[in-house]
């Protein structure tokens, strides 16, 4: 597996083994890899969670949170040389509803900073869209924001991947 220069999109359901795959990616690359968490730890679940990402990774990654700013972020930590690592869009769609931040001004900044990064990009996120309508209008905005940034983000991607039962099945590149 090669990484292009353009971002790449990683998409799957819940545990499907999107983040694995991801990891997998930036590994391989060769590059200097940062990872750029999204998730905040409410609970002692999430935290599991985040533990068992953060071992699984090993000490060679630099960690970074990003929960609300991240296009910010990622401007920081831009640099030819190296991958970094997005886990998850969905949380930080999530975070921003939270805030009741302007959807379409934080999308942009995304995507405008993905389109000249110099860093390479690997952005993982959950597919929504698959299920049933939901039956409340903030998880329907929630599905509606999600399905609306992974096209932006797979409109400018070089590779898309959708993951299934931990198999990938590339969609574009």
């Amino acid at each position: 597996m090669s990484i292009p220069s353009g971002p790449v999109l990683v998409l799957g359901g819940a545990r499907s083994g999107k983040s694995a795959f991801a990891e997998k990616l930036v590994r391989t690359s060769g590059l200097d890899a940062h990872y750029v968490a999204t998730g905040r730890a409410f609970d002692d679940e999430m935290r599991a969670r985040i533990a068992e990402h953060r071992d699984r990774r090993g000490p060679e990654w630099k960690t970074h949170e990003a929960p609300v700013d991240l296009a910010a972020r990622l401007v920081e930590i831009d640099a030819p040389g190296r991958i970094v690592l997005v886990d998850c869009l969905t949380l930080w769609v999530t975070n921003l509803m939270m805030e009741e931040r302007d959807m379409a001004e934080e999308f942009e900044g995304l995507v405008s900073f993905s389109r000249k990064a110099q860093a390479r990009l690997v952005f993982v996120s959950n597919e929504v869209g698959l299920g049933i309508v939901p039956e409340n209008r903030m998880a329907r905005a929630f599905r509606d924001h999600a399905g609306r940034l992974h096209q932006f983000i797979a409109e400018i991607s070089a590779d898309v991947y959708f993951i299934a039962a931990g198999l990938p099945l590339k969609m574009k590149g």
